[in-house]
Formats: structure tokens, sequence, C-alpha cells
């Protein structure tokens, strides 16, 4: 992917989640790529931080998704400090209740979808004004494989991030008469703290953990490298630039691969399931396939 400078030029971004993990990686590459940036986040310490690293370039203000009179603040920040809005990165969240549909309560469903979808679904209403007075805009929702398919994150979760994908679809046709585009993406598993958050353990504890989970990708998807932050914060680039001027209304998968097919379909090592069910071993299996070459194929 291009990554010269100067692709956001001009540009002001509100990033939410924006002072760890994805969000801090895009406010980064935002950064480096000549956007002016609002990070939002509940993380004071590190949003001082990158106030400090970023003195012109990045403000932090204080924010819970789920709470609506702190987006339309934060909005208003990115207008009242760098005159405007032009991109919207809904990227706040965590796993949510990893109860399943027998342990599930209303209460903790009701919270995951609240910051999950409801917080992205007001973060567009109230980027939407704003980004009209720039003559339009590009709004990113994070959502997830586990929107895609089952097992790769609990039920509420999994639900929220597929609600996302859709919800991202329907605002985007809404939107693009009015030169907004709404896009989304689906990371795989990705280095962060969201697994450790997402269990409970201390913010700081959450951070380590993340070590753990980079050493864990290389051998679980075709591609054999660690799924980073600045991985999708690429991604999002792309779809906050000019670049994707043509593309709305979709959804793009980073995930190193993870989600093509069984493991069997990429590793050479790891016997077909059905193969394996029918007694046929991976010796067996690899003798029929070199008998059809030598026979000229298999009709």
């Amino acid at each position: 992917m291009d990554t010269k400078p100067g692709r956001l030029d001009g540009k002001v971004a509100v990033v939410t989640g924006g002072c760890s993990g994805i969000g801090l990686g895009a406010v980064e590459l935002f950064v480096a790529q000549g956007a002016c940036v609002v990070a939002a986040d509940l993380q004071d310490e590190k949003g001082r931080m990158l106030e400090q690293r970023f003195p012109d370039k990045v403000r932090f203000q204080r924010c819970d998704v789920t709470a609506d009179d702190d987006l339309a603040a934060t909005m208003a920040q990115a207008e009242s400090a760098f005159g405007g809005l032009d991109i919207l990165f809904n990227n706040a969240g965590h796993g949510g209740t990893p109860a399943g549909v027998q342990e599930l309560t209303a209460d903790g469903w009701d919270k995951t979808f609240a910051l999950l979808v409801r917080g992205p679904a007001m973060g567009m209403k109230h980027a939407t004004p704003l980004m009209l007075k720039r003559g339009g805009g590009s709004i990113i929702n994070t959502a997830s494989i586990a929107g895609l398919q089952a097992g790769f994150g609990p039920l509420a979760y999994s639900a929220a991030k597929a609600a996302v994908i859709h919800m991202s679809r329907c605002a985007a046709a809404e939107l693009s008469p009015l030169k907004i585009r709404v896009n989304a993406i689906c990371p795989g598993l990705i280095a962060t703290s969201i697994f450790g958050a997402s269990m409970g353990l201390p913010r700081e504890v959450a951070d380590q953990m993340a070590a753990q989970v980079a050493s864990i990708g290389p051998k679980i998807q075709p591609i054999p490298k660690s799924g980073l932050p600045e991985d999708i914060a690429a991604a999002a680039l792309y779809l906050a630039s000019d670049d994707s001027v043509f593309v709305t209304g979709t959804h793009i998968v980073v995930d190193g691969g993870i989600t093509v097919g069984p493991r069997s379909a990429w590793d050479v090592k790891t016997p077909s399931p059905i193969l394996a069910a029918m007694g046929i071993s991976p010796e067996q299996a690899e003798a029929m396939r070199a008998q059809l070459i030598a026979a000229g194929g298999a009709g």
C-alpha cells in the first residue's frame, strides 16, 4: 500500500479509542500523512501524552462513546480546534459480555450494543453536519471478522459487529448523495489490549497481553506474521484518503487470511477433515492425487 506522505494534507479527523491499540496506530499514521486529529478516549494520561507528542496536530477529547453528549462535544472539538471535520474513524470498543445464549443477560447485551453499535451510529449522526460544511467526508467503522463468521468472538460482540457491517452499508446508501462515504474494516487477530480487557484484566496487564497475542498470529493464519495496529491503520488510511473516492458501502477484511477457509486449505501438513472422516490418510490422499496427475487429470 502506498504510504507516501501527504495523503491527508488539509484533512481533519476524529478517531475514537484513539489513545491505544488500533486507534493509536491510526492517529499516528493520519498525522504522518498530514491530518489534524482529535483523539477521543477515556485514557486521560495517554491522551495528554499524545498532545505532547503532536502539539500542533492532535487534541485529546475525553469521550465515552455511549454518552451522546460526549460524542457531540468530540465533533465540536474538531471544528473549534481545527476548523471542521473530514474523517471519522469509529474505532472505540471492547469485547462486551462474554456470555453465551444460556448465560446472557439483557443488561450485558444492551451495554455491548450501546458501545459497539449505538456509539458508531451516534458518532455518524454528529459528524455528518460538519462533513456537509466541508463538502463531504469519509466515515470508517471498526467491525470484525467475528461479524462475518462464528467462532471468532462472544455472541453479543459477534452480533454487534455484524450489525456494524450492515449499518455501514445502509448509512453509505443514505449519505452517498451528500458525498459522504461510509465503509467498515474487519480486523482479524490484532495484537492489542482488547483481549485482556475483555477478560476483565487491568489496563496495564491487558496491554502486556498484546505481546502474547502477537506470538500466536503467525501460527494460526496463512500470512505468517503478527497482525498489528498499523495493519488496520493502513486500511483506514486508504478509506480516509481520496484514493478510495469510488469506494463506499463495503467492508475490508484485514485478517492475514484467517477467514479464507479451514487450516487444511492453506497448510499442507493439515489433513482435510472431509478426507479424514472418510478414513483416507494424508499419505493415501497424496498418492491418489499423484495418480490422477500422472493419468492426465480427473476426466
